[in-house]
C-alpha cells in the first residue's frame, strides 16, 4: 500500500498494522502446533477481529485520501476503537499470551499514530478550519 499524499501519517501507520496482522495467523498457526499454550482460542478470535479490521482501514483510508469526509470519519473511529480495544485487552492478566499483549501494545502506539493523522486532516480540511 503506497501512503497517501494527503493522508502519509495514517496511511503509512494503517500498511504496517495490516502487515503485522497478517504475520499473526501464520505465527498463531505454528504456535498452535508447537505451543497450544500460546495460541489459545481468545487470541484466534482477537487476531481474526484485528484482520478484519487491518483489511477494512487502508480501504477507508484510501477512500479519505480522495476527499471523503465520511471514510475519514470510519478511519478516525476504526483507529480509536482499536487502540482503546488493544489496550484494554493488553491490561487484562492472563487473558491473552505476553507476545500477544506485547503485539497489542504495538498496535495500540501504531492506531494513536493514525488517530493523530486522521485528526489532524479532518482539522485542515474541515469547514470552518484553515486549508492548507
Amino acid at each position: 500500500m503506497v501512503a497517501s499524499p494527503r493522508l502519509p501519517l495514517a496511511s503509512t501507520l494503517a500498511a504496517v498494522y495490516l502487515v503485522l496482522v497478517v504475520v499473526t495467523i501464520p505465527a498463531l498457526v505454528v504456535l498452535t502446533v508447537l505451543a497450544p499454550h500460546l495460541a489459545p482460542v481468545e487470541a484466534w478470535i482477537h487476531a481474526v477481529i484485528v484482520l478484519l479490521l487491518g483489511v477494512l482501514l487502508p480501504l477507508r483510508l484510501r477512500r479519505a485520501a480522495t476527499g471523503s469526509r465520511s471514510a475519514l470519519r470510519a478511519a478516525g473511529i476504526i483507529a480509536a476503537v482499536l487502540l482503546l480495544a488493544n489496550v484494554v485487552e493488553a491490561l487484562v492478566p492472563g487473558l491473552f499470551p505476553a507476545w500477544m499483549r506485547a503485539e497489542m501494545i504495538v498496535i495500540a502506539v501504531l492506531m494513536a499514530g493514525v488517530v493523530t493523522g486522521v485528526s489532524l486532516e479532518a482539522a485542515r480540511t474541515s469547514p470552518g478550519g484553515r486549508a492548507a
